[in-house]
């Protein structure tokens, strides 16, 4: 391939990449201030192209972020600077060819709600906690947590909803 294709394939691709991170929360969380947290998230990451899932329970928060490399990154380093998170730990960063979480500018589900744990698919899978000792040494297990919730559309639109 020459060099001027190379360089216009660069200029014209997304760049895309993939990054799942853990956080505790430094001081409790309520619904409201989830609710709150997932509305400026869903707004901010709308203006800025990305797309991605939360997941929470027990004070902490899975996710994964989903956009252009640089707008990802610096996104990440926002929420590690924000005195509400703690005990930041990156499980996989990756570059990707499509988003999983296309529509969706932050899916939400609350791990702790009763209908989480009255699904009839619910296992011991997603009892999981959410923490860096039990998801560190599997990072694809965070993966298939977060997309275990992509099919369940109807319930992650809102924190009460969860």
């Amino acid at each position: 391939m020459s060099r001027l294709s190379d360089d216009w394939r660069m200029a014209h691709s997304e760049n895309l990449i993939s990054l799942i991170y853990l956080s505790s929360e430094a001081v409790p969380f309520s619904e409201q201030d989830l609710i709150e947290l997932l509305e400026k998230s869903r707004q901010s990451n709308a203006a800025l192209g990305m797309t991605g899932m939360l997941l929470y329970k027990d004070g902490n928060f899975l996710q994964v972020l989903e956009g252009e490399t640089e707008k990802v990154l610096a996104l990440y380093e926002k929420i590690r600077q924000d005195e509400r998170h703690r005990s930041l730990t990156i499980l996989s960063r990756e570059a990707i060819s499509h988003r999983d979480f296309p529509d969706w500018s932050m899916g939400f589900r609350d791990l702790r709600s009763p209908d989480t744990v009255r699904r009839p698919d619910f296992s011991h899978f997603v009892d999981t906690s959410l923490t860096a000792a039990d998801l560190s040494a599997d990072p694809g297990r965070a993966r298939k947590l977060l997309m275990f919730f992509k099919e369940d559309k109807a319930s992650v639109k809102s924190v009460g909803a969860c």
